[in-house]
């Protein structure tokens, strides 16, 4: 891996999950972790419950959009985690990847995305913990 580690979140649309996974983990990282997102079929805004529910614990998703995803996006990461995106995804040797099955915040009301948002927030969390182990 690089100085910085670089992770790239995908699934399908980039409007929920990966989107708040990108943000919880550029909150978290402060700086020592780059962070990307991207869909296989981006859709056209990121989702408003995922929007809402981010805000409530400080974080700001105004500015945010769903990005394509790119081979090239895929080969500057040292590690990829798909929520979603099946076969989409390009595969390269050396590459880290992880699967998160993780709920689709599609259609949700805020207080169904909201557990979908805490278990993201606990996996962000370990795997910050093993990027960037504490004292490193």
């Amino acid at each position: 891996m690089s100085t910085i580690p670089e992770v790239l979140f995908v699934c399908v649309h980039n409007a929920g999950r990966s989107q708040m996974a990108a943000a919880l983990l550029d909150h978290h990282g402060a700086g020592r972790v780059s962070v990307r997102s991207a869909g296989s079929a981006p859709a056209a805004e990121i989702n408003p419950a995922v929007r809402a529910v981010m805000e409530e614990i400080g974080i700001d998703l105004s500015k945010e959009f769903p990005k394509p995803l790119t081979d090239d996006a895929v080969r500057a990461a040292d590690v990829v985690i798909t929520m979603g995106c099946g076969d989409a995804c390009p595969v390269h040797p050396g590459k880290r990847y992880l699967v998160w099955d993780l709920d689709d915040p599609a259609g949700k009301a805020p207080d169904q995305v909201r557990p979908i948002r805490d278990d993201i927030d606990a996996r962000v969390r370990a795997l910050l913990a093993e990027l960037v182990p504490v004292g490193a």
